[in-house]
């Protein structure tokens, strides 16, 4: 009977304590394309961000971490809402690595530079901040 009184204790605790189910990324589907963007007139290669379906991505450095080859992308212009038939741009604003998402494939302001040549592959991976989960890990191919 003690034993009984224990362990429905221990469930009742962790409820109350919030031991509920983990938190669950986003369901998307993504692909990821190379593409020539165009900075300060002159073109530069780039990878577009298509959402194809399922759940919304919330584009924001406290909700989804974008990474391409080891590079953590900052986010420029583009909407935070990230939404089925949408497409956003990841470029390369200068030759130190910085890249950043934009919903154009214009950037007047960026000092641009290549993210890859032809015979070139690059690895994205999309990340959900809160539950550490990965939202899609896809190659392009320049």
């Amino acid at each position: 009977m003690v034993a009984i009184t224990v362990i429905l204790a221990a469930v009742i605790a962790a409820f109350v304590f919030g031991m509920g189910p983990p938190e669950q990324a986003p369901q998307a589907s993504l692909r990821a394309s190379a593409t020539t963007v165009t900075a300060t007139a002159t073109d530069y290669t780039g990878i577009k961000l298509e959402h194809q379906g399922g759940d919304q991505i919330v584009l924001d450095s406290a909700t989804t971490k974008i990474v391409v080859d080891g590079t953590t992308v900052t986010y420029g212009s583009a909407d935070a809402d990230f939404d089925a038939g949408e497409t956003v741009y990841i470029i390369n604003t200068s030759t130190a690595g910085v890249m950043y998402v934009d919903a154009t494939k214009t950037n007047a302001t960026a000092t641009g530079s290549a993210m890859g040549s032809t015979g070139d592959t690059v690895n994205v991976k999309i990340i959900d901040t809160a539950s550490q989960q990965m939202i899609a890990d896809m190659n392009v191919r320049f």
